[in-house]
């Protein structure tokens, strides 16, 4: 095509981190493409990925700065300030120009920092955004504002994967390449939807589950996954750590572990085989006693003796992090690996399937309140997002910096998010549109997409992209806007360009990036680089040694607590719905730019309330409106199906009117924070 360019990028979606291509012509995407020889993509993408650009041109982004009217009536000095630049909106906002934007941002700032102290203000957000922009954003909040408080969404999805994996193996990420799938002889995925939420990862996992018949799937709803499944597992509600203890029971008492690998590279082993032999929940005959799901009794043991005597990978996703007992589930699965020797070789070992697509990267560069750049203790430690948000309550946290994060839509409680950012003296935004936090803050900027500007990006499996931007664009990059912030409270941030940060984090996080210069990358760009990544990358980790203290991975058990659906079974008492999350392939999270392509919300213009068949009697309208203890959605519309089980309803909440998040409050995982999405028991109201 004449004048048409091809250029190379990164997907802008999930954390698979696809390869990507563009055809662009006169600042325009034409298409969005993947090479055949891409080493993520293979040649494939989503639809989101292929189709889900017209966000970059959308009417709707948000181009020009925001500032809120009553914020300036409540702050007659930074509207003397910047009066001149003021240019009326509607009844709710100015617009004005960047300098007048950051100019006021940082007169708050400093008013705040002045008046209630460094630890006043909080940063949250990033995992959308370059990792050049997280940590500029970091290191801004901890060294300019003096901040200890920074945290990223992972506190809403994998944060408990970082904590169980760095407790039991010292490092926090997938341990091999996506590739992998193609050496392993026995896959176990739990708590995952992969072929709906990481698809090309799932294009893999089909291919070898067809070819060899060698895939057990666990979730508590039948998903597209179990057709290509051998074990197709349903199991109840919140019993993560029952099925895993199970699993490793059945190891220990067919004597089916690896005795050389855990006398040579663990410690623990004796203390933990004691604790479960006399678990009374770990015996698989336990769900003889369980209606409905007595089968797994019988599923637990086979799936248990080839996943021990086979090199096995174990795949997991929200299903396993977003309950109570998160991080301890995270430890029960690699448990399983260290127990049979499954994990620092090729076909073996463990990946959490990361949501966002720069999430991981977020964690790397130091955007979480208790991890420096590289996974380093910081001088001094912040609190999480939820202890953020009652300090903002109480009124100790009185303003709020957010990158990216849409706390108003993607967080649980949303009911007292909005108390919470109403109780905030300022909020400032970074986003791409008018989200639902977006229109709450009193400043918005609007920042480049990563379809606009050049960064680094890593992958679920530590995969470093480089970006470079399709289409040009004014606006800013995130991390510009942070250095304007700095230089107008009195720091000298003069960073010319996002390689120049990138050349620090290489520095300050040497230890997995030191080797990973722009000009490698650019040459790799379509491979990408595993970190760590010093002369060579590193596709798999822990061949020699766990990246604990002593090179040794460690077993901490935890022992099953009876609880929610598979207590009341027991007891014969189950009553009302329990209702779960997940995704769908079409939309991304928000939404807020999968929504601006047409064709993908033909698919899915709305939350759809998925209902099993047997349970019609109490749908007795199209449309319900679902109730829990922390509040209610909007009406939502019901499809009835045999997909789900009896009692139980699953949804998706991509559609922020839908309001799904209101009915999550307060219920976390118990060593880390992450809301408890996928268990709510609910009461059904028919509209």
């Amino acid at each position: 095509m004449e004048n048409t360019k091809t250029i190379d990028s990164v997907c802008t979606y999930c954390g698979v981190g696809c390869d990507i291509a563009a055809h662009v012509k006169d600042n325009k995407i034409l298409k969005i493409f993947a090479h055949p020889d891409g080493v993520v993509s293979q040649g494939k993408l989503c639809v989101k990925g292929k189709y889900g650009f017209d966000f970059v041109d959308s009417k709707e982004r948000l181009r020009i700065p925001r500032i809120k009217k009553s914020f300036l009536e409540k702050n007659p000095a930074i509207k003397d300030a910047i009066a001149s630049s003021l240019v009326e909106l509607d009844d709710v906002w100015f617009e004005c120009d960047l300098d007048s934007a950051t100019t006021a941002s940082a007169m708050k700032l400093q008013d705040i920092h002045t008046r209630f102290g460094r630890k006043s203000i909080a940063s949250i957000g990033g995992a959308r955004t370059s990792c050049e922009s997280v940590y500029l954003f970091q290191k801004f909040t901890r060294h300019t504002l003096g901040s200890p408080h920074v945290d990223n969404c992972a506190r809403v999805c994998h944060s408990p994967s970082l904590k169980g994996m760095r407790t039991t193996i010292g490092e926090g990420a997938a341990t091999n390449p996506y590739n992998d799938i193609y050496n392993c002889e026995f896959m176990i995925v739990i708590g995952s939807n992969t072929i709906e939420a990481h698809p090309i990862i799932a294009n893999r996992i089909v291919e070898v589950a067809v070819k060899h018949d060698n895939m057990a799937v666990f979730d508590v709803r039948e998903i597209k996954l179990h057709k290509f499944a051998k074990y197709k597992a349903i199991m109840p509600y919140e019993a993560n750590i029952l099925v895993l203890n199970m699993l490793a029971y059945v190891i220990i008492t067919e004597e089916l572990y690896s005795d050389s690998f855990i006398a040579e590279r663990t410690k623990g082993f004796d203390e933990f085989k004691d604790k479960i032999l006399n678990d009374p929940y770990a015996n698989p005959k336990y769900f003889e006693n369980i209606e409905g799901y007595e089968y797994l009794g019988k599923m637990i043991p086979k799936i248990a003796r080839e996943y021990a005597l086979k090199k096995s990978m174990i795949f997991w996703g929200l299903g396993i992090t977003e309950h109570i007992d998160g991080s301890y589930a995270v430890m029960a699965i690699t448990h399983l690996a260290l127990m049979t020797g499954n994990i620092g070789k090729s076909g073996a070992g463990l990946m959490p399937l990361r949501g966002q697509n720069n999430v991981q990267g977020a964690c790397d560069m130091g955007m979480l309140p208790y991890y420096d750049p590289d996974y380093q203790t910081p001088k001094e430690i912040g609190l999480m997002t939820p202890q953020l948000v009652d300090k903002m309550l109480s009124g100790d946290i009185k303003a709020v910096l957010n990158m990216g994060e849409d706390l108003m839509h993607i967080h649980p409680n949303i009911n007292k998010i909005e108390k919470a950012l109403k109780n905030l003296e300022f909020l400032m935004v970074q986003e791409l549109f008018m989200t639902e936090i977006a229109q709450r803050a009193d400043i918005v900027i609007g920042v480049k997409s990563a379809y606009e500007k050049t960064g680094v990006y890593i992958n679920a499996m530590r995969r470093l992209h480089l970006s470079q931007p399709f289409v040009e664009s004014d606006l800013p990059d995130d991390w510009e806007v942070v250095q304007m912030l700095d230089n107008k409270m009195g720091g000298n941030y003069a960073y010319k360009n996002s390689n120049q940060i990138w050349d620090e984090v290489r520095e300050v996080a040497y230890r997995r990036f030191s080797g990973a210069s722009y000009i490698r990358l650019e040459r790799h760009r379509k491979r990408g680089l595993q970190w760590p990544v010093h002369t060579e990358d590193t596709p798999i980790l822990h061949q020699l040694d766990f990246r604990t203290d002593d090179g040794l991975g460690e077993f901490h058990y935890h022992q099953y607590k009876l609880r929610g659906m598979v207590e009341e079974i027991v007891n014969k008492s189950l009553s009302g719905y329990y209702l779960t999350t997940g995704r769908t392939i079409a939309m991304y999270n928000n939404s807020a730019q999968t929504k601006q392509t047409p064709s993908l919300m033909e698919k899915y213009s709305e939350d759809l309330l998925l209902v099993n068949e047997g349970d019609a009697c109490d749908f007795t309208s199209e449309r319900v409106i679902l109730k829990s203890k922390n509040g209610q959605t909007a009406s939502l519309r019901v499809k009835f199906t045999d997909k789900v089980e009896p009692k139980t309803l699953f949804t998706t909440f991509h559609h922020a009117d839908s309001k799904i998040n209101a009915l999550f409050g307060d219920e976390r995982d118990e060593l880390i924070l992450t809301p408890a999405f996928k268990s709510i028991k609910v009461e059904v109201i028919n509209v």
